[in-house]
């Protein structure tokens, strides 16, 4: 009898495992999809002749990304973990273990994945002025360094930010960021933000006065389409992270933990909902008619606000942390636009950075088991260290690339667009202006939150 019930407890075992591994696989698709997603989201938001130059970074994001995270940034994490955690012991044959182990390497992808993401989040901050060598530059950096401490100081069951870790330690309590409001996501757009001041406007942005000049982008279609994909993929980056759909009771019997997948799904669902309702209502009122460019920011914002929190929350909770993010980010914008100018192209820093601090902040004011002063203290210290550090090393990498590659094409080649300068390619070939001055019409209704093509037509020349 004895005998039969370990051999069943063994079986539960492994099929636990299997379920929770092929699980994980299926999530770490959907995080990838969320790729497509960024490309169509910033090359709607961007004029025609720099649409190929997007998507070539988008496609340089993964390709390199990949490679210097498995080359570098999953040891650097480790090591990130290990070296700020009270008693841990460093080893660095143990940090980069990873790399000929096969039983490390389903987990390694679900590591990328989040990775990749922090990666192309910049790609839209800096969109249209940067040469593709110095985002390059950047990308690996960010991969292999900047992301991986971050990840590591926070995830992993050490580093800094744990609870075993010396600030956690210090506080009483572990930082609470479920699935990357912060990490990932606030990581993605304060980097942005330093990137896009550090390269500075796009030529015609602001007048000679300093007033913003809409620049629209060419397609609010795929901008819209690009914001759909993402939040499809968010299920897999949200629920995903509860990798844990089946586990094994004490008595060895099978237990789906499906309400903890319900509340992580609802809590998600709620808050895309409320970001883009809440951001359609900032627009409506502010403007006098809702903004849709504004209000697929909103969904986005509204995404990234309960990333962190899904499992920790109420779903009232995350109905009002969704909405403060979608009502947030018109406004966040047009501060970081008007006044501080800061020429941020797809509303990176609203979107991800600002949202993302909020609705990782607010986590004990909707928690399930109540607030404590505590978790919000220790959510406080969290953010700020993620921001001083991104923008630290975000600036340092920066300038590094300025002095190697330089970090803006010259004006001719910004006017003629990077596709043709940074790539020779053409991404509509059917609207090239044969006279050879560069320029490319097609419809540009939208492309820039809140701008509308000026003669009301929706067509304009782009140069």
């Amino acid at each position: 009898m004895l005998e039969g019930a370990l051999l069943a407890q063994a079986d539960a075992g492994t099929l636990v495992n299997g379920v929770n591994t092929v699980w994980t696989l299926v999530v770490c698709f959907l995080i990838f999809f969320m790729q497509p997603g960024f490309a169509l989201l910033e090359a709607g938001q961007v004029r025609a002749k720099n649409v190929a130059n997007v998507l070539m970074k988008n496609l340089m994001d993964w390709g390199m990304g990949v490679i210097a995270f498995f080359a570098l940034g999953m040891g650097v994490s480790a090591l990130a973990g290990v070296l700020t955690t009270p008693g841990a012991e460093v080893s660095i044959s143990s940090a980069f273990s990873y790399v000929n182990d096969d039983g490390s390497w389903v987990g390694w992808l679900f590591s990328a994945v989040f990775a990749m993401t922090a990666a192309t989040i910049v790609s839209g901050a800096v969109a249209e002025r940067i040469k593709f060598k110095a985002y390059v530059f950047y990308s690996i950096g960010l991969t292999a360094f900047i992301y991986p401490v971050i990840s590591g100081f926070a995830w992993g069951g050490n580093g800094l930010l744990s609870s075993a870790g010396y600030l956690g330690q210090a506080i009483g309590v572990g930082f609470l960021d479920f699935a990357g409001a912060t990490v990932v996501h606030m990581l993605g757009g304060v980097a942005g933000l330093v990137g896009a001041y550090m390269v500075g406007p796009r030529r015609g942005r602001y007048d000679a006065d300093g007033n913003s000049q809409p620049i629209p982008g060419h397609s609010i279609t795929l901008a819209v389409l690009g914001t759909f994909i993402l939040a499809f993929g968010w299920y897999g980056f949200n629920v995903g992270t509860q990798a844990a759909v089946l586990s094994v009771t004490e008595g060895g019997a099978l237990a789906f933990n499906g309400a903890a997948l319900g509340r992580v799904a609802l809590n998600t669902t709620l808050g895309m909902g409320g970001g883009a309702v809440a951001a359609a209502i900032v627009t409506g009122w502010s403007d006098g008619k809702p903004d849709p460019l504004f209000t697929a920011s909103g969904l986005l914002a509204g995404l990234v606000a309960v990333t962190g929190a899904v499992p920790h929350v109420t779903w009232v909770g995350g109905l009002v942390l969704g909405a403060i993010g979608g009502a947030q980010a018109p406004i966040v914008y047009r501060w970081v636009t008007d006044s501080l100018k800061v020429d941020d192209v797809a509303a990176v820093f609203p979107v991800h950075g600002s949202a993302g601090a909020i609705g990782t902040l607010l986590i004990p004011v909707f928690a399930v088991d109540g607030f404590s002063a505590s978790q919000l203290a220790m959510q406080a210290a969290g953010i700020a260290v993620i921001v001083v550090w991104t923008v630290a090393t975000t600036a340092v990498v920066f300038k590094l690339a300025d002095v190697v590659v330089g970090l803006r094409p010259d004006e001719d080649d910004e006017d003629l667009g990077l596709d043709r300068s940074e790539h020779g390619y053409t991404a509509y070939p059917e609207f090239v202006d044969t006279a050879g001055d560069g320029g490319v019409t097609v419809s540009s209704g939208g492309g820039e939150p809140g701008a509308m093509a000026t003669d009301g037509s929706g067509v304009t020349d782009d140069d």
